[in-house]
């Protein structure tokens, strides 16, 4: 997945080892799997030559990072010819976990 951090989230993730984001559209801190139950637990954090970007390496506790419902947010794929194909199958539903 893909996700914004401030120096806020950055500090949360490194003392408490849980990746904690800062939503931009709601203006807070949110830590992953808070609603959900599925948590990103640290376990490497790498960052790029222009100081600018974080990796999290992390183990996905619950089967899915998506917010839909997918292992990852990377479920649409572009064909040769530009369809888009889903791949693979919600782990869980998003109506059910977020009460929406």
């Amino acid at each position: 997945m893909l996700a914004f951090m401030n120096e806020e989230a950055w500090k949360a993730s490194l003392s408490t080892g849980k990746a904690t984001y800062y939503s931009r559209s709601r203006k807070k801190l949110w830590v992953k799997g808070e609603t959900s139950g599925n948590v990103q637990l640290i376990k490497e954090i790498r960052f790029d030559c222009d100081d600018d970007t974080v990796l999290l390496k992390v183990e996905q506790i619950g089967g899915a990072a998506c917010h839909l419902g997918y292992k990852s947010c990377f479920f649409n794929k572009v064909e040769k010819d530009g369809s888009v194909t889903i791949v693979g199958k919600p782990v869980f539903d998003p109506k059910e976990v977020y009460k929406k």
